[in-house]
């Protein structure tokens, strides 16, 4: 019986995640994949999209975890390429007007068409999932777009001790500050019901690697999605960051687990996954993890050339003991 797995998050962080998982199920470890994807975007195409077409989704994020997800024959490879594929600015003399199409990318008109054929963004995701051949199910966090805030102390430097309102998920990403509570707007959005069941039958549940407040967080502010994590007989595992982003700068490694307490109070952790050459001194971040329940698992999962960026086939070759375990 495979091992069923549900990965939370968005960009690039859950699409490493989801190539380590789909890398170990090509090699004969069985998985059942779900994805439930953070749907806060407004910035860059996706962003365009929701201001010009209404879009019920941003699709960004959505698309990058179909990529991720894709098997490995070259005609699915290809198509994921395409859906990857983003449009740059030709000159072409006597044409008056800026292009539409810069700066988008194929998937997310795709996945944009699909949504707007269909009516469902879950039947859109499926059929865009079977054109890759994804080897797992990609579902969003919440029916419709959600707004991401952000209280922030210096973000503005004009009044570097007072606390600012930041709004939107690109600005509390891109902000410079100390993020002091994070908000999602609407506080009770309609949830996906297809990643409340995939919760409940999960064996695993996985937290990041992602961007903390405006990829991973979110998921645990949704009430309904909130509550089916903390009901699920699943076990979890949290796999940290290598680096901070600006949107956690100030947070050590050990406060961003706390952060999941903070924002979900009562959450029992299994297993905290992090990069022993990126995490510093392990005995501070070993006693957060204790703090939730959980063992520190620490492993080479960074790329070899020495980025902060973790590595989809280390990843994998770390996860294997710890998703293949038994109770």
């Amino acid at each position: 019986m495979p091992v069923r797995v549900v990965a939370f998050g968005g960009g690039h962080g859950l699409s490493a995640s989801l190539r380590a998982l789909r890398s170990r199920a090509a090699d004969g470890l069985e998985l059942d994949i779900t994805a439930v994807v953070t749907v806060g975007d407004d910035g860059g195409s996706s962003g365009r999209l929701l201001a010009e077409r209404d879009a019920l989704l941003p699709p960004g994020d959505l698309r990058q975890a179909l990529a991720a997800l894709a098997d490995d024959r070259e005609i699915t490879q290809r198509t994921a390429e395409l859906l990857q594929y983003r449009f740059a600015e030709i000159p072409a003399p006597g044409v008056g007007g800026p292009d539409p199409l810069v700066g988008h990318a194929v998937g997310n008109l795709l996945l944009l068409g699909l949504m707007e054929m269909l009516g469902d963004p879950v039947q859109a995701l499926d059929h865009a999932a079977a054109m890759v051949g994804a080897r797992g199910r990609v579902l969003p966090m919440a029916r419709h777009a959600i707004g991401i805030e952000a209280d922030m102390r210096g973000a503005d430097p004009e009044r570097p001790d007072d606390v600012v309102t930041v709004r939107g998920q690109h600005a509390v990403a891109v902000a410079h500050g100390h993020v002091e509570a994070v908000r999602i707007d609407p506080a009770d959005p309609p949830v996906c019901a297809q990643a409340v069941a995939a919760i409940d039958e999960a064996d695993w549940l996985i937290f990041g690697p992602g961007s903390w407040f405006t990829s991973v967080l979110p998921h645990l502010m949704v009430p309904q999605l909130a509550e089916a994590i903390m009901k699920s007989p699943a076990r979890r595992l949290v796999t940290l960051n290598l680096a901070t982003e600006n949107e956690t700068l100030g947070l050590s490694v050990a406060d961003h687990l706390a952060a999941l307490h903070l924002y979900l109070p009562g959450l029992r952790v299994d297993v905290v996954l992090a990069d022993g050459r990126w995490v510093g001194e392990p005995e501070p971040v070993r006693r957060a993890a204790e703090a939730l329940g959980a063992r520190l698992v620490l492993a080479p999962v960074a790329v070899a050339d020495g980025r902060p960026k973790h590595d989809p086939e280390s990843l994998g070759v770390a996860l294997v003991p710890v998703l293949g375990a038994a109770r």
